[in-house]
């Protein structure tokens, strides 16, 4: 009995102190919601500011020239190394050219070979034509003879139908006659046969000079190929890659294998900077631009905008475009391959109205019922809070210390801290809403982020 007394007790104790526990609760929380928000604010001030797209680049030679190996072979000499400097027509390489010089050496005896057979069948034409111009003759003395034969046969008819000769001296006439004209007829198809065999021998030359020109052609290719062994600079400039060693194959069977890279002027160099598709319509060709390198971090480097690259690169549904920026390197302290992060101004206002970035994004924690009311009294389009085309914004002034009132607004160009005010009810000092803080919350809460403006872009870990 005297031991159920104290848990009684025990028990008592913790319902009176959890009843306390919720009464405190629900006075700190009756307190808090009776609490106002307690607002973060910033002035509306005047200065200038200067828009500009942010972005990551390469630095690349102005002209890089690839030296490749037009033929195959084994590298027996290796003349440049990285950063020579070289000219145009220095040796780089030298491919063990033993194969090629026996090629040239069989190209050229097959050329005299062909050289060669071209003059026997030259030679061979002119006996043809003088076999010809025989022929030619003997049937014309065949044809006279014919004609002798023809006018005696008339002649001993004629006698013979006088009776003055025997039958058999005309018989014998005629049969000259006609042997004669046989015989004409055998030398103008020996005339014929000898010219259809100095047309196939004039064919025959044509075929041997085609052979002579195809044996030059081969001769001058084994020529080219062994001259081809000797790699040497198509231009003047700076080696910066070299892809080859002495005892190296080269295989150049499919393509030419890239030996060396020369940079053509290390002095004039470009900046291969990746920009969003968003920023490419506030850069504009020919405008300045600045960037840094992580080689030199305290110093400041000057370009200007030369092109924006049409060839767009997509990565994760990101696009970006190269846009390039020439600056000059006199110093050649910059070099190929270095980061840069570059800065392209896209915009500058003096002497304007500025509103902070952070009450763009401001809308009061209001249910719509209480919002619509307020943007309907003042006059807010809805534009301003929905789509934001042309600019258009809402921000909130406070007014008398507690009392909002939303304003619409055009803004114009931006920096990562303020905008410009381009036109909206809004005077210097005005007091704008950019975060609040409820009771019991340590966090500002401010409204969802506003479109991009104009030039606003992201930092270097693009």
């Amino acid at each position: 009995m005297s031991s159920a007394i104290p848990r009684l007790s025990r028990r008592l104790v913790l319902l009176a102190a959890g009843a306390l526990a919720a009464i405190l609760l629900l006075g700190f929380w009756i307190g808090g919601r009776s609490q106002p928000p307690q607002y973060l604010t910033a002035p509306v001030q005047r200065g200038s500011l200067t828009s500009a797209v942010e972005a990551t680049g390469t630095i690349n030679p102005l002209t890089t020239v690839p030296v490749g190996s037009y033929v195959s072979g084994t590298v027996k000499l290796v003349f440049a190394d990285f950063n020579t400097r070289v000219r145009a027509g220095q040796v780089l390489a030298q491919l063990d050219p033993a194969v090629y010089e026996a090629q040239m050496v069989t190209a050229r005896g097959n050329l005299a070979s062909a050289e060669a057979n071209l003059r026997h069948l030259q030679a061979g034409l002119g006996s043809s034509q003088a076999q010809i111009e025989t022929d030619e003759a003997n049937v014309a003395k065949m044809q006279a003879d014919s004609a002798y034969a023809r006018a005696n046969s008339q002649r001993l008819a004629k006698l013979y139908g006088q009776g003055l000769i025997p039958i058999d001296q005309r018989d014998l006439s005629q049969s000259t006659l006609d042997q004669s004209e046989a015989s004409t007829r055998a030398a103008k198809a020996q005339v014929n046969q000898a010219k259809a065999q100095y047309k196939e021998a004039v064919a025959q030359v044509e075929q041997a000079r085609a052979e002579v020109a195809a044996m030059q052609g081969a001769l001058q290719q084994a020529e080219a190929n062994l001259r081809y062994t000797t790699i040497v600079s198509p231009t003047e400039g700076t080696v910066v890659a070299k892809n080859v060693t002495v005892g190296q194959s080269v295989a150049a069977s499919l393509q030419a294998p890239n030996l060396f890279t020369i940079a053509q002027d290390l002095k004039r160099m470009q900046v291969y900077a990746k920009t969003d598709e968003s920023d490419t319509g506030f850069i504009k060709v020919g405008g300045d631009a600045t960037f840094q390198v992580d080689a030199f971090p305290n110093e400041l480097f000057h370009g200007r905008v030369s092109a924006i690259r049409l060839n767009a690169y997509i990565v994760q549904n990101v696009v970006t475009y190269d846009t390039v920026i020439d600056f000059e390197n006199l110093d050649e302290r910059l070099l190929p391959g270095e980061t840069a992060y570059v800065t392209i101004p896209t915009g500058h206002a003096e002497d304007t109205l500025e509103i902070p970035n952070a009450a763009l994004t401001y809308t009061p924690d209001l249910p719509a019922s209480d919002l619509d009311p307020l943007y309907r009294k003042f006059a807010i389009p809805d534009a301003a809070r929905t789509s934001h085309l042309g600019g258009q914004q809402v921000v909130w002034k406070l007014v008398n210390g507690d009392k909002l009132e939303p304003v619409a607004v055009k803004i114009g160009i931006s920096d990562y801290a303020d905008t410009q005010l381009v036109q909206g009810d809004l005077k210097e000092g005005d007091v704008l809403i950019t975060g609040a803080v409820t009771p019991g919350s340590a966090n500002a809460k401010g409204g969802p982020k506003p479109p991009r403006t104009p030039g606003q872009a992201g930092g270097r870990a693009r």
